[in-house]
Parts: C-alpha cells; structure tokens; sequence
C-alpha cells in the first residue's frame, strides 16, 4: 500500500491526467460501446444497403476468383463507377460486396478527413444497392456508423484528431495503472474486502469514493488495455520502435511490381488465384486492386487466426507477372508481429468471442462512471479545503480582534 508523499504525488498524476483528457475517455468509451457491435448494427440499421437479396438458403462461403471478377467487372462496365480502388468481399451469406472509391484531395491539411465513395453491389444478382461517402458526418442511417467510427478514432480532425487519440490512449493506460496502485490495500483479508465493497448512501462521499476505487479494480486491466490497444493502432510510428527494441518484427518495406516492359496488368481473378494458391485454407476477404504501379494486396483469414472478419494475411501479389511478392502470415509470424497483431482484436474484444466483445462493451461505460465521481470527489475536496481555510482564516483574525477590543 503507498503511503506519505509518494502516494500523494500519485494521486496528483492521476488527477491531472484524467482532468486534461477525462473527456476524450468519456468520448471514446460511449463510442466504442457501438463500435463493438458495428458490423451488426450498421447492417440492421441499412438492410437495404448492406443486405443481400435472396440469401436464404444460401451457404456461408466466400465468393470464388471468378464471383470476384464478375464484380469488378459489372462496376468497371457502368460509366457512373468504373473501377474501384479496393473491393471488400462478403463475410456471410447475406453479405454485399463493398467497392472502396478514393477521393483525392489536393488541397488535404492535418485537419481534413479523408473521404471514400463506398458503392455496395448484391453479391448474387450484381445489383447496385446504394453508396454512401465513408468519412462523411452524420446521423442518418447510413452515415451514423462510420460516423462513430471517425469520431472515435479520428475526432473528425484527420491526422491532428488521431494523434490526439493516440495520445489519450496512452494517458488511459497510465492513468489506470496510477489508478491500480493507488487502490492497492494492505495485506489483509479486511483491508482487501474494504477496498472492494461499495457502501454508504448513494449521494454520499463514502458512495462515490468506494464506487470509484472497487469499480476501478475491475476495470484497470481492460482500460489500460484498451488505452494501449488504441494507441497502437493510431500511433504505430510510436509503438513499433519500442517493440522492435525487444522482440522480432518482419521489414516494414512496400513490394512494388516488376518491370511492365510493355505487359499488361494480370486481372482480379489471377491475382487472387495466385494468393490462393500460396494460402489455400486462406478465405478470401478483401482486395486492393493493382495496376502497372502497384501490387494487388490481398487480405485472407485463416482458420486459427485471432482477428475475425477480415482476417489479418496479407499477400502481395504482383500485378505484372502475378507472382507472390510477400506474404504476412499471423499464424508464423515472428513475436514482435504477433504481439502488435493482438492489438485490434484486443481492442474490439473479438480475441474472446462473444463474452469478450461483451466485456468492451461494458468497459465503455466505466469512463464516464469514473469521471463522474471522481469529479464529486475532487470537487468535495476542494471544498472542504476552501472551508478549512476560511476557519484558519477566521481563527488568525480571532486574537487580534480580542487585542484590539482590550486595548479599547
């Protein structure tokens, strides 16, 4: 247990700390409650955009090489799309295939958001059901989602919002840990069954104080992981030095494709027949498309892989003479990879399947617990503090009143 000046200069960190970014934790925890349901509330709230027509009966596979083509084909042949810069692929039977457009933006500063043209085609019938701009604000049906998105992770203020995140993260982490020490109890069963009760009245001090330190218990492995996790994927310029300083981590270069010299580029289907071929057990998930200047980069996911949805293989694939340029295997890569490969399945809870996605969801609401009373405690304090004051105060001019009065 700290004790004297130590746990007083602690408390302060943990104080200042959660004053400067107590807000953003609020932000992103209330965001994140959705955001760990986002597939499956984006979809409920847009049947109509991101719902297959006639999967009933339909089987759970991924779309073949061919299927594949056909959808890049059918966008590429209608002048109002053309072809798209990235295709993601239908996780489920009643998916659609999502065709990513970049906007480009000369005139971009660090407070600029990027926006994508999002364009969803029927997986079955080819059909274009809708679009909608990614990065776009609003509360619509259609835009509230990724709305929640880019203010969780970008506060809608580009690379200047995630950096600030990125930033708070790593605030959340410390400030959890700070918040861990100073709970810890003396080393007995009374001391540790005191510092995990809550008592007293609901609109107490003894409330608030014992609400914030059990509650805090609990919540400081999942917030320190969270705040860790985000700052991770907002900040990996910060995180992968530091990790490359004591565990392995694959070269971080760009393949690039091999001299056209007059070829064409090979077409969707032979780029991700390539990357099947090198990964067979691999489920196709999502496609950047190449060019004479760029590789196809091919996301898979792999029975045993942690992350969900996409998966995290990636192939480089060259989109020239079609040969394997690279290829990042989550299930052999080197521990450095794999540790920073944890972080968004950490994030999201999906490491852990349902309870775990349960337990983020539930985590979202502790900052907003801990803000609350650890303002009515702070406030309390000041208070007390102004009172005690005011009585020295009082008790200093108290004498000199009596002398005045005698000498009278």
């Amino acid at each position: 247990m700290l004790t004297g000046l130590l746990r007083a200069r602690l408390r302060d960190l943990h104080l200042y700390a959660s004053l400067l970014f107590g807000a953003l934790f609020v932000m992103a925890g209330l965001t994140g409650v959705p955001l760990a349901w986002m597939h499956e509330l984006d979809a409920a709230l847009n049947p109509a955009l991101l719902q297959s027509r006639g999967a009933a009966g339909q089987a759970d596979a991924a779309p073949t090489p061919l299927q594949v083509q056909a959808a890049v084909d059918r966008l590429a042949a209608m002048p109002a799309y053309g072809k798209p810069t990235q295709l993601m692929l239908p996780h489920a039977a009643s998916d659609v295939y999502v065709a990513w457009y970049r906007q480009p933006n000369k005139a971009k500063g660090a407070f600029d958001t990027d926006v994508s043209r999002q364009v969803m085609l029927d997986r079955y019938t080819l059909a274009v059901l809708g679009e909608r701009n990614w990065g776009e604000f609003g509360v619509s049906r259609p835009l509230l989602m990724p709305s929640l998105f880019h203010l969780h992770r970008y506060l809608f203020a580009g690379e200047v919002g995630k950096t600030v995140i990125g930033i708070s993260g790593l605030f959340l982490t410390i400030t959890s840990l700070l918040g861990l020490a100073l709970w810890w109890p003396k080393h007995t069963l009374a001391s540790l069954r005191k510092a995990l009760t809550v008592r007293g009245a609901l609109t107490s001090r003894q409330f608030n104080y014992s609400s914030h330190r059990a509650a805090g218990f609990f919540m400081t492995p999942v917030l320190a992981v969270l705040g860790f996790s985000g700052m991770a994927m907002n900040l990996p310029e910060w995180v992968r030095p530091v990790v490359a300083a004591v565990a392995p981590l694959e070269p971080n270069s760009k393949p690039v494709n091999a001299a056209a010299e007059g070829r064409k580029p090979i077409n969707v289907a032979a780029a991700l027949e390539a990357a099947q071929r090198h990964l067979p057990q691999g489920r196709l998930s999502r496609v950047s498309l190449g060019s004479a200047k760029a590789p196809y980069e091919i996301r898979l996911r792999q029975p045993g892989e942690v992350r969900q949805g996409d998966g995290n293989t990636r192939v480089s694939v060259d989109a020239i003479s079609g040969a394997v340029l690279r290829v990042r295997d989550p299930l052999a890569a080197p521990a450095g990879d794999t540790f920073l490969n944890w972080q968004y399945p950490l994030h999201t809870g999906e490491a852990f399947g349902l309870p775990g996605r349960v337990l983020v969801s539930v985590s979202g609401l502790a900052p907003l617990l801990f803000m609350v009373t650890g303002l009515v405690l702070w406030l309390g304090r000041r208070a007390m503090h102004r009172k005690a004051r005011a009585a020295a105060a009082l008790a200093a001019a108290a004498p000199a009143t009596i002398r005045h009065t005698a000498a009278a």
